[in-house]
């Protein structure tokens, strides 16, 4: 009989979700949304049965991920311990709140949260060891999100404190969340359509590459905040002496300066990507679309821009994941979108507000991360074809 050999990366995982399990507190009951919370261990948070089930669940997947298994095995053993620690906190809200009390809040502690991290890096690792086809990678991900929405349509989370906080305020939650979709989405558009001619531009014109190159790393520096602040006046002033242009929404706060900033920042990485991807076309190719009488622009459009394509895609990936993130910040300025309860959360001390703002944030950014490093992948047929060999 052969010994079992024990994964370094999986003794880390289980030190963490031991911990998380049997040291750390698992839920959070508060009075009210704002008072100091009263923590809870998985025995506590959950009834008996429930916390059984879960603690054996994360005792199983423990030994899995310590233990060199086959990596389909580590990858169920995470989903299963990730599925029941999901419903797990939603039953952990049912059960410690109060019946009939609309005041009382549950969340989830920090032992929730370590357990998440820790399966959730099984998962990834078990994903990375299976290197898995892109198209797979975005069933896994649509999967993953079918069964976060059908507990959320299920009502198993209604009793926590962020669903709570998202209750009595769906249709404003709703109209900030298109905002800060537009603004990430909307600024990704335009920075991509300026930004590839002048990325083409700059490939061509090397005096020009230079100075454009500098002045958009220079923008980059400018830190959101700052360079929000500095666009008020330039456009409080266009708002004035422009006629229409505070009638097209143009003015010194709210939506015109947030867009600009996301746009400028937005540049750098499309200009950037767009050089790079056309200064590796192989020069061969080029001579044989001159000996064949290929003009400029045919060469352009047939040769070049689709052998560059996956890494001007890789700056388009770059600059909509940034774009999701910074246009929380745009909520300063009263730009909208999800930074508003991030930053109405922390005026208020209400943790769960702020989470109701960051969560979707990051599962936005995620989910446009797998999915466009997928897309990149599929537009690059020679690294998969290097991998299968």
């Amino acid at each position: 009989m052969k010994a079992l050999r024990f994964d370094k990366l999986g003794a880390i995982i289980a030190a963490l979700a031991l911990g998380g399990a049997f040291i750390a507190p698992f839920a959070t009951f508060r009075a009210n949304r704002i008072v100091a919370g009263e923590v809870k261990s998985v025995a506590d948070a959950l009834p008996a049965g429930w916390s059984a089930v879960l603690l054996g669940i994360v005792v199983c997947a423990v030994i899995v991920a310590l233990v060199r298994s086959p990596a389909y095995l580590r990858l169920a053993a995470a989903f299963v311990a990730l599925a029941a620690l999901a419903l797990g906190i939603g039953v952990a809200a049912t059960h410690l709140t109060p019946e009939a009390n609309t005041y009382a809040r549950v969340s989830p502690a920090s032992g929730f949260w370590i357990m998440l991290f820790a399966f959730g890096l099984l998962a990834a690792d078990a994903l990375t060891r299976l290197r898995p086809a892109p198209f797979v990678r975005i069933v896994v991900l649509a999967v993953v999100l079918a069964f976060a929405s059908a507990i959320l349509l299920a009502g198993a989370w209604d009793g926590l404190s962020i669903l709570k906080e998202y209750a009595s305020r769906v249709d404003t939650y709703w109209a900030e969340g298109r905002k800060h979709v537009t603004l990430a989405l909307g600024s990704l558009v335009a920075a991509t359509l300026v930004g590839i001619p002048l990325g083409i531009l700059c490939h061509r014109v090397t005096r020009l590459r230079d100075g454009l190159l500098g002045v958009l790393n220079a923008i980059q520096t400018i830190p959101s905040i700052a360079l929000f602040g500095i666009l008020i006046a330039p456009l409080g002033w266009i708002a004035l002496h422009v006629p229409g242009a505070a009638a097209i929404g143009i003015r010194g706060i709210g939506v015109a300066p947030a867009f600009v900033a996301l746009f400028l920042y937005s540049l750098l990485p499309v200009v950037a990507n767009t050089v790079v991807g056309l200064a590796g076309v192989p020069r061969d190719a080029n001579d044989a679309a001159r000996g064949i009488g290929m003009t400029d622009w045919q060469r352009l459009v047939g040769i070049e821009f689709p052998l560059a394509f996956p890494v001007i895609l890789t700056g388009i990936r770059i600059v909509l994941v940034q774009n999701i993130g910074l246009a929380t910040i745009a909520a300063l300025i009263g730009g909208g979108g999800f930074g508003v309860f991030v930053f109405q959360g922390v005026g208020q001390t209400a943790m769960d507000l702020v989470l109701l703002g960051a969560v979707p944030t990051v599962v936005l950014a995620f989910a446009a991360a797998i999915v466009l490093d997928a897309v990149i992948e599929m537009a690059t047929p020679n690294t998969r074809q290097a991998e299968a060999a």
